[in-house]
């Protein structure tokens, strides 16, 4: 029963007064909830008092009945733009009216309260909002030119963040005490800035400073400018962000760009280009328009992959053989004043070994990056976790990630199910994530690296303990990929808990049903046969349970019971580890196992490999997909040896896309029924990839067109055979846009609900979160 009181308003209307509590969870601390909910609670003349708990917002609001249910319904409809409010309990609380005083006629904001069941949430980084960017160039502002200004709407948070709940004391900003201007505005529950936990100014925040060799060091205004005077010479400098270091350097100057490939030892791996936020300035390099617009000025400022425009006034060297270009808005204050002041794109590339933790401190980056950078524009904010940033691509209209990281991640998100134990899922061997599962709630790491550097395998160990040190949950079990040789595997084997392997395409396959069936998906929505789903589960590697590489397969059935209804078949790769680096070596695996000549010039040892292959010494089987486009892009000449991993496939789709446009007059591959299994025929794609008459641009087309005739067709198949109407791209071949549109739409004008998913990385980046969602639903009920 509310609690009721009887009285008369202004009007002389009677009243009936109310008193609720209300939880809330999700993303609603570092977001400027409750300032939020105490205006809002002001403004319909309500009293009582509103708090952190852990992970949590608790509210209790006393006032009319009609105000109780307008604000209730206020909290999740007119929530800050940034936060995600889940409601966890609203009931009467007359037996709690007493906590905040009979008769109190004010509504305030208590001190946090860490105790409880936790429900964190860690806030990820925001780029500079509107209102602060408007300060940053007010010349009377006092803010003005700072490059550390913030508010309850944007700037850092999980990087500066040690331990939850989430307040200054317990951030990276502990050690800048407030001067008496900040902390009043800290202090005063109408300023935006109220318990803006990292809220600082140029008398008691951070500063810069711009450090080079044989240069004096400067501070402030002096150390912008002097990083601006660098770059406009030509120089590489290393700039200190919000997750960590980045390389700058003239995006327009092939020669600075150039300097950095050679001193970076990156010869070719394509770089990210900051812009000022000039709609004309990027419509001149990439195609722009408004929905890019907002996916670029996104509070995460993604790395979006844009197409480049063939007269861009860049640097030809930033994408060799490539036609998009990573783009990206300023995401920090910093960011903003360099890019604004040099008046042109610069390259803003993370400053550190390819597969490598992201260089976060004065001292390591001097160290690390001695030789390579120029100079150094410094900060004094602690960096208490080191995050790259987030990219991002649109295919089939939608925008879907490929690395999630500053903004983006850590990703959270509710398990249709109760884990019966606290487990941690460390994932495959490259592009590594981690994901924490507790309860019905799993959280996923920012994107760690590959772990062949023993940088990234240090990250990995470090966020396995932070995540669940800040969570306060302790895991029970270890799910791994099954290769026993992935470094995740044999890290996880030394931590002295249960190991549950999961093979790779189940994973794969479960993390693009736990995303994109439901946003709220429940049990019951995997549990009969006709919630079954057909994956295409297509990559450049994975153990399989017979033994062989998988990534070639379409799966049939749900999280928990899969089962390989088609596959290509396979054929036998010689080389080991060295295959993903060297495309030859998949080149020559069809040509000796087509009977075709190989039209290469090979490396001086090809001869030994052939001889190798043909004994079948250091060779193993393997359907991946990845490995015809790793053949295809060299059968092309678009190189034998990759300097970084995918690109192979990523110039064959920019060469596929030059080609003209219309019908290509190919077929789907022959598919042949083996039993329960069908198996795909390669050989033919040989003579398209072989056919001189026709140029590599057209070739290139009808390899991936060939590809997404086969994948409908096996739909077509499974769906006589098995009635499946549900389809899921998984695996990182579907990063590639042009197969995974033209697959899309063949699917769906076939009558298939066809699905890619969003949030969570097609790419080896969610085999974490699907490690989780497969083994609850083996587990579960």
């Amino acid at each position: 029963m509310s609690h009721l009181v009887a009285g008369r308003g202004a009007a002389g209307v009677t009243t009936r007064m109310a008193t609720r509590r209300i939880d809330l969870g999700g993303r609603v601390q570092g977001v400027g909830f409750r300032p939020f909910v105490y205006r809002l609670a002001r403004d319909r003349g309500l009293t009582g008092w509103v708090r952190n708990g852990a992970g949590t917002v608790e509210i209790l609001a006393s006032g009319d009945r009609a105000a109780l249910d307008g604000f209730a319904a206020d909290l999740l409809a007119r929530a800050p733009a940034t936060a995600r409010p889940v409601l966890l309990a609203c009931r009467d609380a007359e037996a709690e009216i007493g906590s905040q005083g009979e008769g109190s006629t004010d509504f305030v904001i208590r001190a946090s309260r860490a105790a409880g069941a936790s429900r964190h949430f860690l806030p990820p980084d925001l780029a500079p909002c509107l209102e602060c960017l408007a300060e940053l160039e007010a010349p009377g502002d006092r803010r003005f030119h700072y490059p550390f200004i913030n508010c309850t709407q944007c700037g850092p948070r999980y990087s500066l963040i040690r331990c939850l709940p989430y307040d200054r004391a317990h951030t990276a900003m502990a050690a800048f005490p407030l001067c008496p201007a900040c902390a009043a505005e800290y202090a005063d529950p109408a300023d935006r800035r109220f318990h803006a936990e990292p809220v600082a100014c140029p008398v008691c925040g951070p500063r810069c400073w711009f450090a080079a060799p044989d240069a004096p060091e400067v501070t402030g205004e002096a150390a912008l400018g002097a990083t601006i005077a660098a770059l406009r010479r030509g120089d590489i400098i290393a700039v200190k962000g919000v997750g960590g270091y980045h390389l700058f350097c003239d995006a327009a100057s092939d020669a600075s760009v150039t300097a950095l490939r050679r001193r970076k030892h990156r010869p070719e791996r394509p770089f990210a280009v900051l812009f000022a936020d000039d709609p004309d300035q990027l419509a001149a390099c990439v195609d722009f328009d408004p929905a890019t617009g907002d996916l670029l000025r996104a509070p995460d400022r993604p790395i979006v992959l844009l197409a480049r425009r063939a007269a861009a006034p860049l640097a030809a060297s930033l994408a060799p053989g490539l036609n998009t270009l990573g783009v990206m808005l300023a995401d920090s204050p910093l960011h903003h004043l360099l890019i604004t002041a040099f008046g042109g794109p610069l390259v803003a590339t993370s400053a550190n070994r390819s597969g490598a933790p992201m260089v976060s401190e004065p001292a390591e980056a001097e160290r690390c990056l001695a030789g390579v950078a120029d100079g150094f524009l410094h900060h004094d904010r602690p960096i208490a976790h080191a995050i790259d940033d987030s990219v991002i691509r649109v295919i089939d209209r939608l925008p879907r990630t490929l690395r999630a990281g500053r903004g983006r991640a850590p990703i959270e998100r509710r398990l249709g199910f109760r884990l019966d134990v606290p487990v941690l899922a460390v994932g495959g061997h490259l592009k590594s994530t981690i994901a924490l599962g507790f309860e019905d709630r799993v959280v996923i790491s920012p994107h760690i690296g590959d772990l062949d550097d023993p940088g990234a395998l240090a990250l990995l160990a470090r966020t396995a303990r932070d995540l669940q040190v800040l969570y306060g949950v302790r895991a029970v079990r270890v799910l791994t990929d099954a290769h026993p040789a992935y470094a995740s595997t044999i890290w996880a084997r030394e931590q002295g808990l249960e190991i549950v392997p999961i093979w790779h395409h189940a994973a794969h396959a479960a993390a693009l049903v736990g995303e994109v069936v439901a946003p709220d998906y429940d049990r019951s929505d995997y549990d009969s046969p006709g919630r079954d789903r057909l994956v295409f589960t297509w990559d450049g590697v994975g153990l399989g349970p017979d033994g062989a590489l998988w990534g070639g397969e379409a799966l049939l059935g749900r999280p928990g019971a899969w089962r390989a209804v088609a596959r290509f078949e396979r054929f036998r790769l010689q080389g080991g580890e060295r295959v993903g680096r060297e495309p030859w070596r998949s080149a020559a695996a069809l040509c000796w196992g087509g009977d075709r000549a190989l039209p290469l010039t090979l490396p001086a040892d090809a001869a030994l490999s052939l001889h190798a292959w043909t004994v079948g010494l250091n060779c193993h089987e393997s359907s991946a997909v990845g490995r015809l486009f790793d053949a295809a892009s060299a059968l092309l000449g678009l190189g034998t040896h990759a300097s970084y991993e995918g690109q192979g496939p990523a110039l064959l789709e920019a060469l596929a896309d030059r080609a003209p446009a219309g019908p290509l007059g190919v077929e789907a591959l022959p598919i042949d029924a083996q039993g329960d299994l069908l198996s795909v025929d390669w050989r033919p794609v040989l003579a398209v990839l072989l056919d001189a008459s026709r140029t590599t641009a057209d070739r290139a087309a009808r390899f991936h067109e060939i590809l997404a005739l086969t994948a409908r067709a096996i739909a077509r198949r499974v769906r006589r055979s098995d009635g499946i109407t549900a389809i899921g791209l998984a695996g990182g071949v579907f990063q590639n846009r042009r197969l995974a549109e033209r697959l899309l739409t063949l699917l769906r004008a076939d009558g298939f609900d066809a699905d890619l998913g969003r949030e969570i990385p097609c790419n080896d980046a969610g085999l974490s979160f699907g490690q989780i969602v497969e083994y609850g639903y083996r587990c579960d009920g």
